[in-house]
């Protein structure tokens, strides 16, 4: 059995900082990629940004140059670092992972319970 699990939301007010971490704990024999989504209210989830091991991260364009993605392979923690946060940036965040588990055949993704962030005056 794999989970995610997040931390580091909160409020925050706009122009500020947050940092959130997620880690993924179980039977994990390698975890390919992690990424993060996030869902407003009323919209639909989007990717924000994802990484693996040996790629360039990949971010949506509305958060270039503000967030950060990074991976620890060795404790599997994905971090969102985010900076300049405007109102926009409101969301529940959901971190993902490409995981291969003990005793499967092949990886599948997993995901987080979801943490909010929320950024207001």
């Amino acid at each position: 059995q794999v989970q995610l699990v997040e931390s580091g939301g909160g409020l925050v007010q706009p122009g500020g900082s947050l940092r959130l971490s997620c880690v993924a704990s179980g039977s994990i024999v390698n975890v390919y990629t992690m990424g993060w989504y996030r869902q407003a209210p009323g919209q639909q989830r989007e990717l924000v940004a994802f990484a693996s091991r040996d790629e360039t991260p990949n971010y949506r364009d509305s958060i270039k140059g503000r967030f950060t993605i990074s991976i620890d392979n060795v404790k599997n923690t994905v971090y969102l670092q985010m900076n300049s946060l405007k109102p926009e940036d409101t969301a529940i965040y959901y971190c993902n992972a490409d995981i291969l588990s003990v005793g499967s055949v092949g990886s599948r993704y997993y995901w987080g319970q979801g943490i909010q962030v929320t950024v207001s005056s």
